[in-house]
């Protein structure tokens, strides 16, 4: 097993048992349920929270759901002030944050898709040559059989929940020689797309037709891959409280009912996300 799909286990085994087994229905009474739900947090997250939300506030009219996008490690830290209800994290938890209360909740898998500029001839990667890209060792895409040009090295910035897993899965934290550190997938995207020679990484339900898709280590990141663990950069997709599920207010707890439905999960999947149930 790769050390990713070891971290997703662990990540259900907690989250998975924290959650509640909704099953997509709402009692008659929603429209006595008002309030606010602030979610703060991962970039990676914004489409799927999104969408959860609006489906949401059509259940529950009298709620306001917002989400305020600022990376995994800030959308942690406003949970345990209290600035936030749920920090959305495309990580798991570190053992200080667990420390100072912190729950992660499982809600969904992503993949971190290994993106060049379309007219690299590169079929695919191994996790070594990756590591040695990002750290700065292959200056070249000849070296790896590709055209003389020089492999620019594009990723996230620092605090960011998917650098914090492609780095650690790759054994590269604090060794990468980036150069450009940018604030979200979509800037990503855009740079890698537009730049001769660019590699980047983003989440896999951003990707499109701009750039082109490495497999790594042999495996495409599809849904079938990242859930067994082939596709070594698997991500988790958490939703993170003070203190667990049960401990929450009443419509933090009807969230996460809702996420863990059947229509919740429906979503996710259709986002081109990998549900977990």
């Amino acid at each position: 097993m790769s050390v990713c799909a070891a971290l997703l286990v662990s990540a259900c085994a907690e989250g998975c048992a924290e959650g509640r087994k909704g099953d997509g229905t709402m009692p008659p009474d929603a429209s006595r349920i008002s309030g606010s739900l602030q979610l703060s947090g991962s970039t990676s997250m914004e489409k799927l929270s999104n969408a959860w939300a609006e489906l949401f506030m059509e259940k529950y009219p009298q709620v306001r759901v917002t989400t305020e996008l600022v990376g995994s490690s800030a959308g942690i830290e406003a949970v345990l002030s209290g600035d936030a209800d749920i920090g959305n994290s495309s990580r798991n938890l570190k053992e200080d944050e667990k420390a100072g209360g912190a729950v992660e909740n499982l809600v969904a898998l992503d993949g971190i898709a290994v993106c060049v500029d379309p007219a690299n001839r590169l079929s695919g990667l191994t996790c070594g040559q990756l590591a040695d890209i990002y750290k700065g060792a292959v200056s070249s895409w000849a070296v790896l059989g590709g055209a003389e040009i020089p492999v620019v090295v594009t990723g996230r910035e620092a605090g960011s929940g998917i650098r914090s897993v492609f780095e650690e899965v790759l054994g590269v934290e604090g060794q990468c020689a980036y150069a450009n550190e940018l604030d979200s997938n979509g800037a990503v995207l855009a740079r890698v797309a537009s730049v001769p020679g660019a590699i980047g990484y983003l989440s896999l339900d951003m990707v499109d037709d701009t750039v082109k898709v490495l497999p790594v280590g042999g495996a495409a990141p599809d849904a079938e891959h990242i859930r067994d663990g082939s596709y070594p950069l698997g991500a988790p997709l958490i939703m993170v409280t003070r203190g667990g599920i049960d401990e929450q207010d009443e419509i933090v707890r009807l969230w996460f009912d809702f996420v863990y439905s059947e229509e919740g999960q429906a979503v996710a999947e259709r986002l081109g996300y990998v549900r977990i149930r």
